[in-house]
């Protein structure tokens, strides 16, 4: 077994080892409130939040949701695990192409 092929093994057990991986962002938001004479519509304004959003795509739709503080923590860590999969299938397909372009150049 060549050096590459062993590596993408452990890349693929990597991978099975991966809990919840989802794509997307983690940003805080200040919003202004509907109410007249509230203290966001002062000048200068002073905004309500900062409140944790979850921005992603969904079939082409940007969605954003509004998050409490510690479904945001949570969260975090399912986005560092999407980002740590990203990762290990970028280097899946180079050692993949690798593999086949060894394959390719071997006798037959």
């Amino acid at each position: 077994m060549s050096r590459a092929e062993k590596r993408r093994e452990e890349i693929v057990a990597a991978i099975s080892r991966l809990g919840l991986a989802v794509p997307g962002s983690i940003t805080d938001r200040m919003t202004r409130c509907q109410r007249s004479g509230c203290h966001c519509k002062a000048d200068p304004p002073r905004l309500h939040g900062p409140y944790p959003t979850w921005t992603r795509r969904v079939d082409g739709t940007t969605i954003t949701r509004t998050l409490r503080p510690e479904d945001a923590d949570q969260l975090r860590s399912y986005l560092d695990t999407h980002h740590k999969l990203r990762q290990l299938v970028t280097e899946l397909e180079a050692i993949s192409a690798q593999i086949a372009e060894e394959s390719l150049t071997r006798p037959r």
